[in-house]
């Protein structure tokens, strides 16, 4: 009666609870972003639609493997850490098969779809990029073992989402425009400052297992202003984003830079003085809103 009240999650349910699926908020507003900045006027509505509808589909198929993967990298570790002990591969909940098939089912979906700009939008460079991006993004989920610059190596494929949808949209652009490889710039800083801010939770264990980080090299307060260095770096480089797109105007600078200033601000004022029970909060709340800020703000003075 009980497991017909509270039954068992399945495989698909488990997995994208553990991949925490809400975070793919962190990159998706950028990508939308750069393949906005990016469309050619001249195309119909339908055709940037679908574009817009691909790059979606590859954004979080990406992040589902590359999550699963660094699940799948870490089990040992995790179910090591008290922390992420339960975690449904750690744990034992999802088998090591079942997450390897979800993850090649994702790699999948993802080499599909951004091979469908070739034969329908006459764009062959997301097919021919496919593979060597999934292995850059999932490269992350190995260099905690070898270097302290993990944090940025995480930025960096997150970074690679406004790059991509740009490229995919239109490749020219890309070439072009210092803009969207500004944007590109923020999110590898910004990433990196709150990854360092994440890592924070597993200082102890990270030094007990041998792990390197920022935090487990430089103690709690080496990390949090290595932190803060990287997110001054994140927001000259959204000033800089401003400054050299025409389009973005006074509702990117009021209502996308001024409230990325004041997150940012906040989240160090709240990680000062609540310590490790204002992790996270800093890590979700004010990043998630500062993600969808800017990206409305700047789809809005594109639009409009």
């Amino acid at each position: 009666m009980e497991s017909a009240i509270n039954p068992k999650p399945s495989r698909l349910a488990l997995a994208a609870i553990d991949i925490k699926l809400a975070h793919s908020v962190f990159a998706l507003p950028f990508a939308i972003l750069g393949g906005a900045l990016a469309v050619d006027p001249s195309l119909g509505a339908g055709r940037v639609a679908l574009q817009f509808a691909l790059i979606v589909v590859c954004m979080v198929s990406a992040r589902t493997w590359a999550m699963l993967v660094n699940r799948l990298a870490d089990a040992k570790i995790d179910a090591g850490n008290p922390r992420t002990a339960n975690r449904a591969i750690a744990s034992g909940r999802l088998s090591v098969r079942d997450g390897w098939m979800m993850a090649l089912a994702s790699a999948g979906v993802f080499v599909a779809a951004a091979s469908a700009f070739w034969p329908v939008l006459d764009n062959p460079w997301p097919a021919v990029l496919s593979l060597p991006v999934l292995g850059f993004i999932a490269l992350y989920s190995y260099t905690k073992r070898f270097t302290a610059l993990c944090h940025l190596f995480l930025g960096a494929a997150l970074a690679v989402s406004p790059l991509a949808a740009a490229l995919a949209i239109n490749p020219a652009y890309l070439s072009s425009s210092v803009t969207v490889w500004a944007i590109a710039g923020f999110v590898l800083f910004w990433v990196a400052g709150f990854d360092m801010i994440y890592a924070l939770q597993d200082i102890d264990f990270d030094r007990q297992a041998g792990l390197n980080s920022v935090p487990a090299r430089l103690g709690w307060r080496g990390a949090i202003w290595i932190s803060r260095v990287c997110h001054a770096a994140a927001l000259g480089f959204m000033v800089w984003a401003w400054q050299s797109e025409p389009r973005f105007g006074e509702i990117f600078a009021v209502g996308g830079l001024v409230p990325l200033a004041g997150l940012l601000i906040a989240e160090h004022i709240v990680l000062a003085a609540r310590g490790k029970a204002g992790l996270s909060m800093v890590f979700f709340t004010f990043n998630g809103l500062a993600s969808v800020v800017l990206g409305l703000a700047g789809l809005a003075d594109i639009m409009f």
